[in-house]
């Protein structure tokens, strides 16, 4: 696998960090996934905005004028060409000799950019998926896209262990998000989910969605889902990157009616796959 490393194209067992580097002390970083469609970045500028939002927030200046050529090169250089590309893009605020907490005076942000080929759960897709429902323990800033994930990596594994798909979060008896998707539901033909703010994080395919809506005259609440009142939903599902649109038909033990992806969640899949397809 070829890699981008601070201005550099490296085999990945050429590419080397510093102990110092602040991400790996700190977690002090943020990052983004982009996917392709029809060998074509999907959303790019939406992905860079956030990008640039999650870096101001930490008070972190960098020029992301290139990273479309850089991205670009390592799926030629990866042979991903005829493949859909995974993109992985995170930048630290560098090293930091000696170790300090506070932000070093003058520092050079290590930048580092990978693609992979996408792997698509094709039958969560059509079938739907188990989630369960977790205490949401991560910090107050979901809103930006750390690279400090071990609290949501934690949920994930539980869910993993438990043989779901996914863990759905949730504070004061409110559900935020998933672990790495934002959370869906269904009830009366209008579309739920947890409004922006520092508790969730803005997902690109959670914008999508919503714009899907709009344009369907589908009605939309941005409010959050009370973890007691789940049952009285008929339809839910969660959006990401990678997972697109996802149907979930059981949470923990609570199985939808049907057993199966809910009509209005499939309407919105076929959209959301038509709009892939003209990308």
């Amino acid at each position: 696998m070829i890699v981008y490393l601070n201005g550099e194209f490296l085999p990945l067992e050429e590419a080397k960090l510093s102990p110092f580097d602040r991400g790996f002390m700190f977690a002090d970083g943020v990052y983004e996934v982009i996917r392709t469609y029809n060998g074509n970045l999907f959303r790019y500028e939406d992905h860079l905005d956030r990008l640039r939002r999650s870096l101001n927030f930490i008070d972190l200046e960098y020029d992301l004028s290139f990273t479309k050529d850089v991205i670009y090169q390592l799926i030629t250089s990866n042979k991903l060409d005829k493949n859909e590309s995974l993109i992985y893009l995170q930048i630290t605020r560098g090293n930091s000799v000696p170790r300090s907490h506070k932000f070093p005076h003058s520092f050079v942000p290590t930048i580092f950019i990978s693609a992979t080929q996408i792997k698509v759960n094709e039958t969560g897709r059509k079938n739907g998926i188990s989630v369960i429902s977790l205490e949401d323990l991560r910090w107050k800033r979901c809103d930006i896209k750390s690279v400090s994930l071990l609290p949501a990596i934690l949920a994930n594994e539980e869910a993993y262990k438990k043989g779901a798909g996914e863990a759905i979060l949730f504070r004061d008896g409110l559900i935020t998000e998933g672990t790495h998707t934002n959370f869906f539901a269904v009830k009366d033909e209008i579309v739920f989910t947890a409004p922006e703010g520092n508790q969730i994080l803005s997902g690109i395919t959670r914008k999508i969605l919503l714009e899907l809506c709009k344009q369907l005259d589908i009605l939309i609440s941005e409010e959050f889902i009370k973890t007691n009142e789940l049952k009285a939903f008929e339809e839910f599902f969660v959006t990401s990157t990678t997972k697109e649109i996802t149907p979930v038909i059981k949470i923990d033990s609570f199985t939808i009616p049907g057993n199966k992806p809910g009509r209005l969640t499939m309407k919105l899949q076929n959209e959301f796959q038509k709009l892939t397809m003209m990308n």
